[in-house]
């Protein structure tokens, strides 16, 4: 079974990569075939929903990265974890808490809040 801490570290890489190839991939071992994601601003379901909600996330918010905070922290099948969103050395923008469920290794139905944000 996969490691919770490094599924989540798949999870951050993958809204992180903008290489399409090695995109797909991290889609494909981080995600459940079905998986389903939702957050204030966005909506996506399966690996084709998440590969295009990547794309345009990275298109409108190019040279933003996210990175993992905190401690991930789980039981059972869910894991919640804390994320930031900023230019790479430069202050967060924004930020938030995300929880899933874990099935076969892989991360499933995934619920996004934001933390902090711009107003805009």
């Amino acid at each position: 079974m996969t490691d919770t801490a490094t599924l989540i570290a798949r999870y951050i890489e993958s809204w992180n990569e903008t290489d399409a190839t090695k995109r797909r991939a991290l889609i494909t071992t981080t995600f459940t075939p079905d998986t389903s994601y939702v957050d204030p601003m966005m909506k996506s379901d399966g690996h084709d929903g998440i590969d295009q909600m990547l794309v345009a996330f990275q298109e409108r918010f190019a040279g933003l990265t996210f990175k993992q905070v905190g401690k991930v922290d789980g039981y059972d099948n869910r894991v919640r974890f804390s994320w930031e969103l900023g230019p790479d050395g430069g202050a967060s923008l924004a930020g938030g808490t995300d929880f899933a469920t874990i099935e076969a290794g892989r991360l499933a139905d995934i619920v996004g809040f934001l933390d902090f944000a711009p107003a805009s």
